[in-house]
Formats: structure tokens, sequence, C-alpha cells
């Protein structure tokens, strides 16, 4: 007896089938998905909100000094000339970071073999590559999703059946995070 389910796909194409799942999962809160997929992924996400609530505090705030190019009204770097060449002039900037401690550092890690890279696409330039900004997963999870379910143990999602799918009769559920 196996001890996951094969859902009738080789073993790369259940991988990435998970994964894909999982990312959506965290990203728009609720999936729908058939009952057996329902169940393999929420194994996978009830591991990595727990990892996310346990590493959740796990940091160092530290400050840095930064150079920040200086910028017009346009949004452009300014140049002045220096020396017979066009050269950008930089500010220096006092900025606050979360430094992981390697625990946290070694969580982020674990998360990233499991979700995919995610890109935002505003509404407005569908389509286009221009607006679009990348999603730190693991930073969601450790800045929205673990602080919701810190005082809770365990049972962050939800599985609530919809009903037989029309194609082939399988049982449909949703899968939300609680």
């Amino acid at each position: 007896m196996a001890k996951y389910r094969k859902l009738s796909r080789t073993s790369s194409q259940r991988k990435a089938l998970l994964r894909n799942q999982v990312t959506a999962l965290l990203e728009h809160g609720k999936i729908v998905t058939t009952e057996a997929k329902a169940k393999e992924v929420r194994k996978i996400v009830e591991g990595l909100i727990a990892l996310a609530v346990k590493e959740k505090d796990n940091f160092d705030t530290v400050t840095v000094t930064a150079k920040v190019a200086r910028k017009d009204k346009d949004g452009k770097r300014v140049k002045e000339v220096v020396d017979g060449k066009k050269v950008t002039v930089y500010d220096e900037v006092e900025k606050t970071i979360k430094k992981d401690q390697p625990s946290r550092l070694h969580a982020r890690r674990q998360m990233l073999k499991v979700l995919y890279p995610v890109t935002e696409v505003p509404t407005t330039a569908a389509g286009k590559k221009r607006g679009t900004k990348k999603v730190d997963m693991p930073a969601k999870l450790f800045d929205e999703i673990a602080p919701k379910y810190a005082n809770r143990n365990g049972g962050y999602t939800r599985i609530v059946k919809i009903g037989q799918r029309k194609g082939d009769a399988a049982m449909e559920v949703l899968l939300e995070l609680v």
C-alpha cells in the first residue's frame, strides 16, 4: 500500500500538479479540485503553514546604508558629467531590513522547494509585462498567513464537497484556508 495517492500520473507530473495547486491555494486562499487531489494538497499545505507559524518571529532587524540612484520627476536616473563621462548620481539611504536567522532561512528554502514563483499582473495590463511584480510567497506565508494561525494547532485548511463533475462524475471539492 502506498503512503500517498498516485493520481494516475508519473512522479514528475504528480509533483508538478501538486506544487501548482499548493501555490494557487496559498496565493488565492481557495481552489476547486477533485477530492483525491485536495487531500494530497492539504498534506503539503498544512506542513508549510506549520513551518511558517514556527519560524514567523525568528529574524533580526538590521539597519544598513544602501546606495540608491537619484531620480528626477519622471523617474529616470539623474546623470552628471565627470571627466567627460556621464555618471549616475547615487545617494546613501538608511534602510531597516529583516535578516533571517539560520532556522528561518532553512524554512524559507524548504518552502521554495515546493512553491512555484508567482507573478502578479494588474487587470489593466493583462497580457503585458509592464506593471507586473513578483510575489515572494515565503514572505507571504511568514507575514500574512502565519500570524493568522499562530494560536491554532493544525487544521489550517477545510474541504467542502461541491458535487460531482459533469464530465467524469469525479467528486469536486472546494479546498480553502480556514
